[in-house]
């Protein structure tokens, strides 16, 4: 869900009276700015560590942000921008490694698309979201989970079954 603009503005005045207001934002665009990331480094503590880096350096700045009418979630993208491509330059210059091509125009709606996946997981009960954790972000089989919960194999096949269709069912609603 996107805030209206005149209610992120609140949010963004707010925060540059009081920098312990800026959590607010931070929840507000975390997931956004965290996919964008994601989609554009090699892993996921390197997408962690990054979008810690870009909140870091927004609330560092935030004194110097002006509202323009244009959505605080483009100053945050420009940040992450800046910091994916020195990550690149560092990952080049010390390993020697080609950088990532350039993200497409077309990859907003694919950000926008990874941001409600995000939070459409941390939405599942504890037991599913445990699940698809383990199985998809930290690459573990199904007997692995199985032995980490304490649960049969078959028990971790059904909650991610489960899991797996409430996740299609709001992303179908969120794409309606």
């Amino acid at each position: 869900m996107v805030e209206s603009e005149p209610d992120e503005k609140l949010l963004v005045e707010t925060a540059q009276r009081d920098p312990r207001c800026f959590a607010d934002l931070y929840r507000l665009h975390f997931d956004r700015v965290y996919a964008y990331v994601a989609r554009r480094v090699a892993t996921r503590s390197d997408a962690q560590d990054l979008t810690a880096e870009v909140f870091q350096q927004a609330l560092a700045n935030l004194g110097r942000f002006e509202w323009r009418g244009v959505p605080f979630a483009a100053w945050l993208y420009r940040i992450a921008a800046n910091a994916v491509t020195d990550h690149h330059h560092r990952t080049v210059r010390d390993q020697n490694v080609p950088p990532n091509p350039e993200p497409g125009q077309g990859e907003h709606e694919s950000t926008e698309r990874r941001a409600s996946l995000y939070c459409a997981v941390r939405e599942l009960p504890a037991d599913q979201r445990r699940v698809i954790e383990m199985r998809f972000a930290e690459d573990r089989s199904i007997a692995e989970i199985a032995r980490v919960l304490g649960r049969s194999e078959g028990a971790v096949k059904q909650l991610q079954f489960r899991a797996l269709g409430s996740l299609r069912a709001r992303l179908d609603q969120d794409d309606a």
